[in-house]
């Protein structure tokens, strides 16, 4: 039954499906996939774990104009140290 998706595939899919990226056939094949897979139910498992884990910390990126400001400042020393 794996020939259907391979492992390598599911995990793609599973990646894709977390996103609500993944077509509805997509879906299918890979709760098929993971009927007979204990690999990939593993997977899939430690997947939704990691991904509640990081929603709940509620981590916040540094906004565009920091990301600027930093840049500029590691170019300047990068160019300090190349003098």
């Amino acid at each position: 039954m794996k020939n259907i998706l391979p492992c390598d595939e599911a995990h793609h899919v599973c990646d894709k499906a977390q996103y609500k990226e993944a077509s509805l056939w997509e879906k299918s094949k890979l709760y098929f996939h993971l009927v007979f897979c204990k690999c990939c139910r593993k997977y899939t498992n430690n997947n939704k774990k990691l991904s509640t884990t990081i929603h709940k910390a509620k981590v916040t990126c540094l906004d565009h104009k920091c990301k600027e400001a930093m840049k500029l400042e590691f170019e300047k020393a990068l160019k300090d140290q190349l003098k």
